[in-house]
């Protein structure tokens, strides 16, 4: 572990270890969970930073292997073992775990600000007709040394549109106003940026954006986000930023009536009304909304 970086917050369920958020194999297992979970050996761990644009966190390591989450550009992650080209380890600002390809990877940078943009291009240099090195989405961190006229000079050479980024330190006032702007984008099990998005990762990157480190996924954002709203509540008595629950699925109300969120049927963003949704999904065998929540930033 990179000294004064903290081992990530490990949710312990006292019913059952959740495998997403415990990084545990029964041949490996980061060491500060010694003693608390059997394994063959345990390490430390080393802090590596997010290099690729955008970097799935797979569920074993091989290419076609489901896609738990993503990573992205300038995020931290805890590497437990790193072997045949891939990096076994913990995401730092979620706790996910799962296994990434070694070659996202590279030394730590701390990052100064977040794109605010849906993409943003990488130039060489300053002009947007350079042919850019790579494009980041939307919520990657990246480190400012300078700024150059309309540009923002990274620590590594590179030129990104100035106004496409913010200060870590800005947050958004209205992260249902994040959501609405990624309204269009394609449905992507697992994504959590404007160029692929599931449920969840809209929530997840809509808070994010407003300074809230949410869960990754939707049960435990059910659990662990906001206060109870009456069920009974729904749709009259709902209100702009409320959290609306399905098994597996969640989206965010726009005002008492519409609901946008990131879904199957669509395969894409969208807004359309509560009731068209909740009648939608129930049909669809998917059940009843199971809870809404709510909370004040």
């Amino acid at each position: 572990m990179t000294p004064g970086l903290a081992p990530p917050q490990i949710p312990m369920s006292s019913e059952k270890p959740d495998r997403r958020t415990l990084p545990a194999r029964p041949d490996l297992a980061a060491a500060h969970l010694r003693g608390q979970v059997e394994a063959a050996r345990f390490a430390a761990g080393q802090a590596r930073r997010i290099v690729a644009p955008i970097a799935p966190l797979r569920r074993a390591p091989a290419a076609d292997s489901a896609r738990e989450t993503e990573a992205l550009h300038g995020e931290t992650i805890v590497v437990y073992e790193e072997k045949y080209g891939w990096a076994w380890g913990q995401l730092e600002r979620d706790c996910y775990v799962g296994y990434i390809e070694a070659a996202a990877l590279g030394a730590l940078a701390p990052a100064t600000h977040r794109i605010d943009a849906l993409r943003s291009h990488a130039y060489p240099g300053p002009g947007i007709k350079l042919p850019p090195a790579f494009a980041l989405p939307f919520n990657a961190l990246v480190a400012v040394r300078s700024l150059a006229g309309d540009f923002a000079v990274t620590a590594d050479g590179l030129h990104f549109w100035a106004r496409h980024l913010q200060p870590l330190a800005q947050m958004e006032p209205d992260f249902v106003a994040v959501a609405e702007r990624f309204i269009g984008a394609p449905y992507l099990w697992g994504g959590r940026t404007p160029q692929g998005v599931d449920c969840s990762g809209l929530v997840q990157s809509a808070l994010d954006a407003a300074g809230v480190n949410a869960p990754r996924d939707s049960d435990q954002q059910e659990r662990q986000l906001g206060a109870p709203v009456a069920l009974d509540h729904a749709p009259q008595g709902l209100r702009r930023g409320d959290l609306v629950f399905w098994k597996g699925h969640v989206g965010i109300m726009r005002d008492a009536s519409r609901l946008i969120h990131a879904n199957g049927w669509h395969m894409s963003v969208v807004s359309e009304t509560l009731s068209d949704a909740r009648d939608r999904i129930n049909e669809n065998a998917y059940g009843p909304i199971t809870s809404i929540r709510r909370f004040d930033l």
